[in-house]
């Protein structure tokens, strides 16, 4: 289960951000995971890794920068959807930042991936793929449509991808969900919150939190980043229950009233929201990569806080 809300736009006034990105990534606590950083391999990409064995390299939320355009890629799952027959392996994995933590492993990994003609291509690669690479093949348009071809060999996901480049051209927004395979385009200069169902029967927190997120960057969209990501850090930390939830029931009925928080918590599964991300790109191109994860296996423990600053070039 995961959360997003954001806000894009190329054309933003003096003052104000061409990206306001606020993010939950809801996992069980126990699994590998690497913080936000640079990745090594790719110089310009910004996000977290996923280091779980068989999944390593894959991520659940990136930024990129090249040759004056930012893309970011966020993947959702949607929950209650079967797995797909007849998936395949996936050949291409992406080290994560520290490659001796994965080193170990790979062996056995692909061992584990050529003797199942049936494993599951690891969703958090759509987004790897997208952000690192920066040719015409991977732009927003061309990459979409050749996943859509391909997306049924994953289990059901939500496939948000964002491209900001020149102040002529505005930014491009897609999500792709591949049960059934659909993609839509949605304008710039909107407010969006999408969570782990499909985006016209969207969970009453993702409902509620949206416009939650839409007055946070109407009243505090040209404001500095302290006090923008003061406002986005306290909506993802909102521990309210929007039950019931019609939805979220039908898709999951066991975890239901659990999973209906923005700030999930789930305690006798070891589960809930571990990380939270915030995404900002000013006017003149200035990233702040904010995030807050779990220390540890106790949400009531020690956070670690990363912040990422990056001046990209202008075009």
């Amino acid at each position: 289960m995961c959360v997003i809300f954001f806000y894009a736009n190329s054309q933003p006034n003096a003052n104000g951000y061409k990206l306001i990105l606020a993010s939950n990534r809801d996992e069980f606590f126990a699994r590998d995971t690497q913080t936000a950083a640079k990745w090594t391999n790719v110089e310009h990409v910004y996000g977290g890794i996923d280091l779980e064995p068989g999944r390593e390299g894959g991520t659940w939320l990136a930024i990129g920068s090249a040759h004056g355009i930012f893309k970011v890629g966020a993947l959702l799952n949607l929950t209650g959807e079967p797995k797909p027959r007849n998936a395949v392996a996936h050949k291409n994995i992406l080290q994560p930042h520290n490659n001796t933590k994965n080193s170990c492993h790979s062996n056995q990994n692909k061992q584990r991936q050529s003797n199942n003609e049936h494993f599951l291509l690891g969703r958090g690669m759509i987004v790897a793929d997208y952000v690192r690479q920066s040719d015409v093949e991977h732009n927003i348009i061309n990459y979409n449509q050749r996943l859509l071809g391909d997306c049924t060999k994953y289990s059901a996901f939500n496939f948000v991808s964002i491209e900001i480049g020149a102040v002529s051209q505005p930014a491009q927004i897609k999500l792709l969900s591949n049960v059934p395979p659909t993609l839509m385009p949605f304008e710039q200069g909107q407010c969006y919150g999408f969570g782990n169902s499909l985006p016209d029967s969207p969970f009453e927190k993702v409902r509620h939190g949206q416009e939650q997120f839409e007055q946070i960057v109407n009243e505090h969209g040209h404001s500095d980043v302290a006090t923008l990501s003061a406002e986005l850090l306290q909506l993802l930390k909102n521990k309210h229950k929007f039950w019931p939830d019609a939805e979220l029931k039908r898709r999951a009925p066991s975890w239901g009233e659990g999973l209906s928080a923005l700030n999930v918590h789930i305690p006798e599964h070891g589960y809930g929201s571990r990380t939270h991300s915030l995404i900002l790109v000013d006017a003149n191109n200035r990233l702040h990569f904010i995030e807050e994860t779990m220390a540890g296996l106790d949400p009531n423990g020690e956070w670690e806080r990363t912040h990422i600053e990056k001046q990209f070039e202008n075009i």
